[in-house]
């Protein structure tokens, strides 16, 4: 009976959605005569250098610079909060409420969000950009180290707090040597996650070849779109396989 219940309500709440979202293969199958002149026009790419190429290759190394600044900065704030939001380091509940909604609240604002609180403060360009991904994988990233410290060995924790440790030489004698090649991992990760943020994130002003692309569906320059696109595709390759790399190297 429970397994029934369950199956029902999974069923009811897609339907539900099907219906709220307006989902219809029909429509998308009726407008094929649109999605073949969007076609038409993007292909085949404009691959001028001076026009089109080269700007969309310089854009691209700014939205790296976001993604990798965004990531780096937010390191220091995502550390502290992580040691005082994890039961492994941090014995005081008040303290460790209050991280925890910290943590909470940085990560349930999405970093378009920052990106256009921050675009209304420092104005449109790429510092909007990084200062919206401190703040949202601050959250993130801060969350994912707690959590990867309370997995940790409960022995050598309580070995060192019942020889009078303190709470920062437990963290930094027992927790820390053991979840830093974890911690390296998931920063990696994030760092990967970013550089794809950073390219939304220009979408709504933060600079970067988001923009690039936002301005030329503007324009209708669909062709110059296609080609951003390709140059954003060899960018998130580029820097996935180094991640791999990376990880594979800490890994062995």
């Amino acid at each position: 009976m429970l397994v029934a219940a369950i199956v029902v309500g999974v069923v009811a709440v897609h339907v539900l959605a099907w219906r709220d979202t307006e989902f219809s293969p029909a429509a998308l199958v009726q407008g094929w005569r649109g999605m073949a002149d969007f076609l038409s026009e993007a292909l085949p790419p404009d691959f001028t250098w001076d026009k089109v190429l080269r700007p969309s290759i310089e854009a691209a190394l700014v939205t790296l610079y976001i993604g990798l600044l965004g990531t780096t900065f937010s390191i220091p704030f995502a550390l502290v909060l992580a040691f005082l939001g994890s039961r492994a380091t941090t014995s005081n509940t008040a303290i460790y409420q209050a991280a925890r909604s910290i943590l909470s609240f940085l990560r349930s604002v999405p970093d378009v969000v920052f990106a256009l609180i921050f675009v209304t403060a420092v104005g449109l360009g790429p510092f909007a950009g990084v200062l919206a991904l401190v703040f949202h994988n601050t959250g993130v990233m801060g969350k994912l180290w707690a959590e990867a410290m309370e997995e940790t060995d409960l022995g050598p924790r309580d070995a060192l707090r019942i020889n009078g440790a303190s709470g920062v030489q437990v963290a930094a004698n027992a927790v820390l040597p053991t979840v830093l090649p974890q911690f390296v991992g998931l920063l990696l990760y994030r760092f990967d996650v970013n550089v794809r943020s950073s390219l939304v994130l220009g979408l709504v002003g933060a600079g970067g070849i988001g923009f690039l692309i936002n301005q030329s569906i503007k324009l209708f320059r669909f062709d110059q779109m296609v080609t951003h696109i390709l140059v954003v595709l060899v960018l998130v390759v580029a820097v996935d396989q180094l991640s791999a790399v990376i990880r594979r190297r800490i890994g062995a």
